[in-house]
């Protein structure tokens, strides 16, 4: 699927920037794998998932009650 979005003049993102926004927020949501990400913006999915924290999105996708449940059980 194709998408095309009118970008506010001066913003001065680039595409790559824009890809990689929406796919580390479809990824840190729960939509798409990381494999589906890497392939959204074009890299492999080691250099997909490095990126993610630039965009400050976890790799590690826990909720809290998750989290508490490992801290209970550690």
């Amino acid at each position: 699927m194709s998408l095309r979005i009118n970008i506010p003049e001066g913003l001065n993102l680039s595409e790559f920037e824009l890809k990689m926004t929406l796919a580390a927020k479809l990824f840190d949501d729960g939509k798409i794998t990381s494999g589906q990400g890497a392939n959204m913006v074009g890299l492999s999915k080691q250099a997909f998932i490095e990126l993610l924290g630039k965009y400050e999105v976890s790799v590690f996708q826990y909720d809290l009650s998750e989290i508490e449940e490992d801290l209970k059980n550690a």
